[in-house]
């Protein structure tokens, strides 16, 4: 054995040698790294339930949670007005749109360039203090880097020939008529140095209209995770071909009217339904007729696969066949009979023996579909980056994050699922689930594509955790059999028993970990808080969505994590570009600190700095190696 591990170790070795084939190379690289641990952590945004509110999104990435600002009024406030700060802000949250604003207006100046261009540099240098220079340099957009390198680097305040020189290479680039190119050069340099890491806690689609937009923006984003909502992993199923989470995407776009997702944003064409659905449907409008059409192909698909998927225990939603048209109503697992609000379904009939069954008419819409989103090259690029970045859950620095929740019984143990004859719960049940998505993925086999169904709705899908009532919402009066009971996770996690409990389940610290969590909207006009357990569960769903703002009462949150502690940021408005451009408007936000700390988190202390270690050490051996005669250094 002992033979065996010197000959891996002497492999490694060699490897590293490769790399660092001399002494100097070992020094260089292990200087630079034993200092990197001692610098500050990067800053780390959370974001969750996004919702197609492109716009929000938009103005939030732009102005990075209100850092930027943050870091203008630290710099400049004893120098300009709020005035000039806050267009100067918007000149770096929409440079292009700014700058032909200001040319229009006829007050872009060479001054104009240049007063910018100085302040802009002030900006970086103080942004950049925290990273190590070779960060830095890739945050340049490459075109521009060696002279804002060179800026960057002057000194103008401590000699007079730095001070001249400085000032040549600013007068220089606004005489070429370079500014507005550097502007924007130094704007992307500064919100890159803003945020280190971006999470996303899941759900980019439904309700708003341009998630795709969302997805575009995200792609360009140099450091980004997701995890996965219920929402997510529905239009992940549909572009995989799930027919059932097809006809449940576009039954929900026609709900909240955002068909121009489907049509435009991704080619998906709605024509074949909604003619069937006028003629099925002659009295109600088109898009009401098409949606009640998309709501029976769903039904009837989901009894299908509820069917053959027995250990999804979704049998309560099994009620076509527990329609009785002549009485018009539905009978319920409690053995009563509700009324129909209407017991005309024209696609249903009555004398067959399996409701489930799609007519021909309606196999031919959903053939159609499916092949709109099987083959549509933008939907496919966006779940090929939701694969790449995402998942179910990620533990990043300490931090526990997942959309929706960790099933439990009612006493706070985590509650047994079993699939296939197998039991899971806990983490293990979340890994198992990343797996199985991961395999519709790869292999796209039903028994893949039916559990991206249950991940959307099953009542112990990790990324749902509710029982949903759409047959009931959509057809029964009785509103008492629409309640949608949740999971005990969402009650139990004003515990701080609990959330330690689930840190623990997850392999982190508990006295230092928090859990953080989307998917349920905290309605803070009703004094609910997302601040809980004494901050070990912090639940970020505000309602960036518009159709949520009556709801919650505000327009959002966003979790901000850097080397002093954890500030929560609640947005009451959220300004959009034009609002922006035309008053230098910027984001209302309440801040509320979540966690202080008496010392400043380090590199060192971070998932990063343990696998700089883990590379220092490695080092450390080959430099050993080097002076002990056990390898050779090159010349």
């Amino acid at each position: 054995m002992a033979a065996q591990h010197q000959g891996r170790v002497s492999k490694v070795l060699r490897l590293l040698a490769d790399k660092y084939p001399t002494k100097e190379a070992v020094y260089s690289k292990l200087i630079h790294l034993q200092a990197q641990l001692s610098l500050p952590k990067g800053t780390e945004h959370f974001m969750s339930d996004l919702h197609g509110e492109y716009a929000s999104f938009f103005h939030i990435l732009n102005n990075c949670s209100g850092v930027i600002r943050e870091k203008v009024d630290y710099v400049f406030g004893a120098r300009l007005t709020e005035e000039e700060m806050a267009e100067f802000c918007t000149l770096i949250y929409y440079p292009k749109e700014k700058i032909e604003q200001m040319k229009e207006e006829r007050k872009a100046t060479p001054e104009w360039y240049r007063r910018n261009l100085a302040q802009l540099l002030e900006l970086a240098k103080l942004m950049s203090f925290k990273y190590p220079a070779s960060k830095v340099e890739k945050f340049i957009p490459e075109n521009y880097a060696s002279v804002i390198e060179e800026l960057m680097n002057t000194r103008p305040e401590s000699d007079n020939a730095q001070f001249v020189y400085h000032k040549r290479l600013l007068d220089t680039i606004v005489q070429i008529d370079g500014g507005a190119d550097f502007i924007y050069a130094f704007t992307v340099l500064v919100k890159r140095l803003a945020v280190d890491r971006l999470h996303i806690v899941g759900d980019f689609f439904d309700r708003g209209n341009r998630p795709d937009a969302i997805l575009n923006l995200l792609m360009k984003h140099p450091s980004v995770d997701i995890q996965w909502g219920n929402h997510d992993v529905l239009w992940m199923g549909a572009a995989l071909g799930s027919e059932v989470c097809i006809a449940t995407v576009v039954r929900n776009s026609l709900r909240y009217n955002n068909t121009d997702v489907l049509e435009r944003g991704y080619g998906i064409s709605l024509r074949p339904l909604t003619t069937f659905a006028t003629h099925s449907y002659p009295d109600a409008n088109p898009i009401k007729a098409a949606e009640k059409a998309a709501a029976m192909l769903m039904f009837k698909l989901e009894g299908q696969l509820i069917r053959r998927n027995p250990d999804f225990c979704m049998n309560h939603r099994l009620l076509l066949d527990k329609i009785d048209f002549r009485s018009s109503c539905a009978v319920l697992g409690d053995g009563k009979r509700y009324e129909l609000r209407s017991a005309y379904f024209p696609t249903i009939d009555e004398n067959t023996k399996d409701p489930y069954e799609l007519t021909e008419e309606e196999q031919a819409i959903i053939d159609d579909l499916r092949s709109y989103f099987t083959e549509s090259a933008v939907l496919q690029r966006h779940v090929d980056y939701l694969y790449e970045k995402g998942s179910i859950y990620t533990r990043f620095n300490g931090n526990l994050l997942f959309h929706g929740c960790v099933p439990m019984n009612e006493d706070g143990s985590f509650r047994e699922v079993t699939f296939n004859g197998k039991t899971y719960k806990g983490k293990a049940y979340f890994d198992y689930a990343d797996q199985q998505a991961r395999q519709a993925y790869l292999y796209r086999t039903q028994e893949g594509l039916d559990f991206m169904y249950f991940l959307w709705c099953g009542l112990s899908s990790p990324v749902a955790g509710r029982e949903f009532r759409t047959f009931e919402r959509a057809f029964l009066s009785d509103k008492s059999t629409w309640k949608e009971p949740n999971d005990p996770y969402f009650k139990l996690i004003n515990s701080e028993e609990t959330c330690k409990r689930v840190l623990e389940e997850f392999g982190l610290k508990p006295e230092r970990g928090h859990i953080i969590n989307g998917h349920v909207p905290v309605k803070v006009k009703k004094g609910e808080t997302p601040v809980k357990a004494n901050g070990k569960a912090i639940v970020i769903d505000g309602g960036f969505c518009k159709a949520y703002h009556s709801k919650t009462g505000i327009s959002g949150y966003t979790l901000v994590s850097n080397s002093r502690g954890i500030r929560l940021l609640q947005h009451q408005k959220i300004a959009d570009a034009r609002t922006a451009l035309r008053e230098n408007g910027d984001i209302e936000s309440v801040s509320e600190m979540v966690e202080l700390q008496t010392y400043r988190t380090t590199i060192g202390n971070t998932d990063q700095g343990k696998n700089i270690q883990n590379e220092i050490t490695d080092l450390y051996n080959l430099l050993l190696a080097y002076q002990n005669g056990l390898l050779k250094p090159r010349k």
